[in-house]
């Protein structure tokens, strides 16, 4: 997902033996993480920093952008979906735990794990005594709203798809858009409730009738789009797209004060009750969370315990990265967590000259992956040199490598002979596109350099950290407009399998106007049938075995994607922190709804 999100799933179909009991996740919260007692390096990633149960005080977060979104059915940026945790709760949700414990997912909102006989009708009971922000109580037509929301996609655009893919009745279009309902605010219904495949027969039961097996539900269902939405409210005019500025909350905190793209301040939601909620403890009165556009300055904020977390979980710069290692106070408060994300180039099909796969290929040659992962901070700040789209993370990866380049510096050599190959012996120009962060800055920088060792002469476009992915190169039109036959990305699975990873970013049939993650514009045929029976096929294993192949034409065949590492953080907290710990299950951030403040 943009941003890179992971998630656990079992595999789509997986055996019904699994699906009627819920697939995935236990019935509850569990008991709290089991603490680390000694605060020392990489001790967030596998137990609890400084646990204590006090209540009170603020927690300040930071970070060198906003969020993508506030609204959940639009959001799309992993730490963005950690906050989420903070003001909304869905049907399910990832458990409370560090390390492996987080991907298990248990239900929220709902008392018990969805229940399926067959993997295409999901039942689902809400908790009693559910209410918003305002007081009033939630139904499973609020959830049902929700989840109709996304399918007005001129609208509600940004976030995950898979609601429209599996709801849709008939299954969604060629353009991954669904033909039979467009959403509530063009829905003839009366109460706005329209679309058929999704029955509440009462106000805390909700059944959801799929177009095909998906045995992985009960995860989808942990996206935050499943975060019921007050009807009334969404369609006056505070809502819809305006949504985003305030979205009503069902969680432990609730919207004071927000300004776009600089400061927003979390205030306790009073109807939120600790005992309708399996995990979240909500011990800080306020939390406040402050852009910074600068990183060096958020470095230093946290490090100085000014600031008490970074959001955006993708580790200080490189001149910070020196000092915490170097420092025994500083670096027992560090962690370098393993996000499950892969940082990529995606070269766009429609922009001349990389319709012509040979183009392609020169840039699989020519770019020095080991300058990147310098950019990035190394090893510890920047990840592991990348040879596949698919990451250790991922089931279904396997080593291979097909564009062998020096262990990482590129081959200069092969790269010139397949631009003779694509006609442009001399190298050509393009453009390439990047968020205007640090790390963006020096990872554009190094892949300018690199590709003009062969002739290829690269401008660099920047774009606003907080909307890079949903606008900056979210629309395929505008790419093609701004000539970025280069885009700098990263992806984290949804969750992950073969599907949770690859689904939006090559499937052809999900290339959006808006919101797009199919960068490159892939839509090879060949890939989409086997999408189509990696998801049908029951066996994980055969599955996963599908999903390698899936990756090895990719690389070979279609050469869209450049896998440049496989990411890896380094990440600090301040002294005055409690209660944290690495989210596995989000791109190894931390769990900022565990957190208090001392």
């Amino acid at each position: 997902m943009n941003g890179a999100i992971m998630k656990r799933v079992i595999t789509a179909a997986a055996a019904v033996g699994l699906l009627a009991a819920g697939c995935g996740g236990s019935t509850s919260g569990g008991p709290p993480p089991t603490p680390k007692a000694d605060n020392v390096f990489n001790a967030g990633t596998t137990g609890v920093r400084n646990p204590s149960t006090k209540a009170g005080g603020t927690l300040n977060l930071i970070a060198d952008g906003d969020c993508d979104y506030w609204d959940p059915g639009r959001t799309y940026y992993g730490h963005c979906w950690d906050m989420q945790r903070l003001i909304s709760r869905g049907l399910m949700a990832y458990k409370a735990s560090p390390g492996s414990g987080s991907l298990d997912v248990v239900p929220d909102l709902a008392s018990t794990v969805g229940t399926s006989p067959d993997g295409k009708v999901w039942t689902y009971k809400l908790r009693p005594g559910l209410k918003f922000e305002d007081g009033s109580p939630i139904t499973s037509k609020n959830v049902k709203y929700a989840i109709e929301r996304v399918f007005a996609q001129s609208v509600i655009n940004g976030g995950p798809t898979y609601d429209i893919t599996f709801l849709c009745p008939g299954g969604a279009n060629a353009s991954g858009g669904c033909d039979t309902y467009k959403g509530p605010y063009a829905d003839t219904d009366p109460n706005h409730l329209g679309l058929s495949t999704i029955d509440t027969p009462d106000d805390n039961t909700i059944v959801f009738h799929l177009n095909t097996v998906v045995g992985d539900w009960n995860y989808i269902m942990a996206l935050p789009d499943t975060t019921p939405v007050p009807i009334a409210y969404d369609q006056s005019s505070k809502g819809g797209a305006h949504y985003n500025f305030h979205p009503i909350s069902d969680g432990p905190y609730k919207f004071g004060t927000y300004t776009p793209g600089k400061s927003l301040t979390l205030v306790r939601n009073t109807y939120w009750q600790a005992s309708s909620d399996p995990f979240r403890k909500a011990l800080p009165d306020k939390i406040v969370f402050t852009v910074d556009a600068n990183d060096v300055d958020v470095d230093n904020r946290l490090i100085t315990n000014i600031a008490d977390v970074d959001i955006n979980g993708v580790g200080v710069q490189t001149s910070t990265q020196a000092k915490i290692l170097t420092n025994p106070a500083l670096k027992a408060r560090a962690d370098n967590p393993i996000t499950g994300a892969t940082r990529y180039l995606a070269m766009e099909t429609h922009v001349a000259p990389f319709d012509n796969v040979h183009c392609r290929r020169a840039v699989q040659y020519a770019v020095s992956k080991v300058d990147w992962q310098t950019a990035r901070g190394g090893p510890i700040g920047g990840g592991d040199i990348a040879t596949s789209m698919l990451n250790p993370a991922v089931k279904g990866f396997t080593r291979f490598d097909l564009y062998p380049d020096n262990n990482g510096q590129g081959d200069v050599t092969k790269a010139k002979q397949e631009l003779a190959l694509c006609g442009h012996p001399i190298g050509f120009s393009t453009h390439l596109a990047s968020a205007n962060t640090t790390k963006g800055k020096n990872m554009a920088t190094a892949v300018q350099s690199s590709l003009r060792r062969v002739g290829i002469n690269v401008t660099i476009d920047l774009g606003d950290n907080a909307t890079y992915y949903s606008q900056f190169i979210g629309s395929p039109s505008v790419n093609r407009h701004r000539d970025f036959g280069l885009m700098i990305a990263g992806w984290g699975a949804d969750w992950p399998t073969g599907y949770g990873f690859f689904s939006s970013l090559i499937d052809g049939r999900k290339i959006l106007a808006q919101g797009n993650s199919n960068y490159s514009e892939i839509n090879d045929a060949e890939i989409n049938r086997m999408i189509d029976k990696a998801v049908g096929t029951t066996d994980a294993d055969k599955a996963a075995q599908i999903w390698g192949q899936v990756d090895h034409r990719l690389m070979e065949v279609d050469a869209t994607l450049v896998p440049m590492t496989w990411d890896k953080a380094l990440v600090i907290n301040s002294q005055n922190v409690t209660n944290a710990y690495i989210l596995t299950s989000l791109l190894g951030v931390y769990d900022f709804q565990a957190m208090g403040h001392v």
